[in-house]
């Protein structure tokens, strides 16, 4: 069963964000809520973890896994990012946006696209997410945590009660913002080139089209 942790969203208690921290440092995994939707989470740096994380929502390793960072300038660590790419990510974050670009050494070859050696990485704009970057000092690992059993059907949306319910057993740690999911999707965009395209219009996309 996992440990409930009520966090106030705009506000987040020091001491609540280091429970929360510690448990990733050992490897927990968390069912926790950004600026678009639930996600599941862990420390970016933990192996055991990231696979715990790949069994439950049922990804092959072929499948890349996004990641938060706390700003453009940790995102440098992680991704090549060319002048025109950086201009673009400087004016949308911290924002609802999911950046493809190319992995560097650091990124873990467990969250990378192996084929096209890329990551997925995002700037949440959520008191809550960047208070656990702060204190975690790593990325962390975001991936929407609604189920969809296969790619035909319409992923559905529960309730916060509902989501609770369905992985408190299969996730060490819940953070309970009091906040009800949000159902939009980050807006994606493929940086990997010099000319930016937009891989899913999602939360936002109307401010990346005025752009590229």
């Amino acid at each position: 069963m996992a440990t409930i942790y009520r966090i106030h969203p705009k506000n987040p208690q020091a001491r609540g964000i280091e429970q929360v921290v510690d448990a990733l440092r050992s490897g927990a995994i968390m069912l926790y809520p950004t600026d678009t939707v639930y996600a599941i989470g862990c420390d970016l740096n933990s192996k055991t973890a990231v696979q715990r994380v790949r069994q439950l929502k049922q990804l092959s390793n072929d499948k890349p896994l996004t990641f938060l960072c706390p700003s453009l300038s940790d995102i440098s660590q992680y991704a090549v990012v060319n002048d025109s790419a950086y201009r673009l990510m400087k004016s949308l974050i911290p924002g609802p946006y999911t950046f493809l670009l190319p992995a560097t050494k650091l990124v873990p070859k467990l969250v990378m696209s192996p084929k096209r050696k890329t990551t997925g990485i995002r700037v949440p704009d959520h008191p809550l997410c960047a208070a656990l970057l702060k204190t975690l000092g790593n990325p962390i690992v975001s991936t929407s945590a609604h189920m969809q059993a296969d790619e035909s059907q319409e992923i559905e949306y529960p309730s916060q009660a509902e989501l609770f319910d369905s992985l408190e057993k299969s996730v060490d740690l819940v953070i309970d913002t009091g906040e009800e999911p949000a159902y939009e999707v980050s807006t994606i965009l493929d940086l990997t080139n010099e000319e930016p395209v937009m891989v899913r219009k999602g939360l936002g996309w109307e401010a990346v089209a005025d752009k590229i």
